[in-house]
């Protein structure tokens, strides 16, 4: 079993704070919300943290997402305004240096490819768009993708390839990928299985495995099974089968908006419309192509409302940020009882 000890709680201003994120070092933390704000936190020298700066120039709504590119020069906001601004820091100042336009409404989620070469969004719109990273400041739209038949609601990049997850109100995963022989990003495959609304997924640490959460209260895991695998799972040609190995279920009691899986302990977070924060772990000894994840810890009142976003620290074991409805972001310390 697992406690989750509360560390600190960031007051902000009125209205909901719908994400966090961390820098790569762990030395910032990002926030936005309902006050179109983005605001940066960081540590005193007491080890406190507290917000350093506010981004207030760059969107007339609200700041649905934001995220730090891998090598922490650039953070990217995604807002209900449907652009995308992307911030640099230069000379200690954050600068919005670059607004990408071309979603007919909400962009409800921005991500960076590990390698940094691609940037996604997505939106409303049920669109998915692939920006390519060029020079001085350059984004070019390298993919528009319409496989989703509705609102499109976050997305992920795999932590090894630039294969990109896409979760939508349609119940549906979406995977895709440049295809080698022309450039062109093509859909991968789909993900079935939710009976609702898929808010949130997140790789696990090598990326063989995919978390997702959804409206119908449960956490589903995927397994990629590459060609020619040994359990003989059917595998069409030049792609990989994703197939669901657990789900999760009977532990929260509303919609799941958010998952996060620890790329440093394995352990699973979730963010819950019932206000609970919850950790679950894969218990030892199972099978690897049917595992089975049980609940470890949770704080059943983590918020007065919604939580709306889960992120473990990079760097930090065990160092857990939330954000809720309530506008409230928390720090918590998750160790092994």
């Amino acid at each position: 079993m697992v406690k989750l000890e509360l560390a600190q709680t960031l007051r902000k201003g009125s209205g909901r704070v719908w994400n966090v994120s961390w820098h790569p070092n762990g030395e910032a933390l990002a926030s936005c919300g309902e006050d179109r704000c983005i605001r940066i936190w960081g540590r005193d020298l007491l080890g406190k943290w507290g917000n350093k700066v506010v981004l207030t120039d760059g969107h007339k709504r609200t700041v649905r997402q934001v995220a730090w590119s891998p090598c922490g020069n650039f953070l990217a906001s995604a807002s209900f305004d449907a652009t995308t601004c992307i911030w640099d820091r230069q000379g200690g100042e954050f600068e919005c240096n670059a607004t990408l336009e071309g979603h007919e409404n909400e962009v409800k989620g921005v991500a960076w490819s590990r390698s940094g070469q691609f940037l996604a969004t997505c939106s409303r719109d049920k669109s998915v768009w692939v920006w390519e990273v060029a020079e001085e400041n350059e984004y070019d739209c390298a993919a528009v993708l319409q496989a989703h038949s509705q609102d499109v609601k976050k997305i992920a990049w795999h932590p090894a390839q630039d294969l990109l997850a896409s979760a939508s109100y349609d119940n549906t995963i979406k995977l895709f990928r440049e295809d080698a022989s022309d450039g062109d990003w093509i859909c991968c495959g789909t993900l079935t299985g939710h009976a609702s609304t898929v808010w949130g997924l997140s790789f696990e640490a090598d990326g063989r495995r995919l978390v997702s959460c959804s409206d119908d209260s449960s956490l589903k895991v995927w397994r990629g099974y590459p060609a020619g695998n040994q359990e003989g799972v059917a595998v069409p040609e030049g792609e990989s089968t994703w197939k669901c190995v657990c789900t999760v279920s009977g532990h929260h009691s509303g919609t799941i908006y958010d998952v996060a899986w620890c790329q440093r302990t394995g352990l699973i977070a979730t963010a819950c419309g019932d206000d609970a924060i919850r950790i679950f772990q894969e218990e030892a000894g199972g099978d690897e192509h049917a595992p089975s994840f049980g609940l470890v810890g949770a704080v059943e009142r983590a918020h007065q409302q919604d939580v709306n976003c889960v992120a473990w620290s990079p760097t930090v074991t065990g160092l857990l940020a939330s954000c809720s409805d309530d506008g409230d972001i928390k720090l918590w310390n998750v160790n092994e009882e």
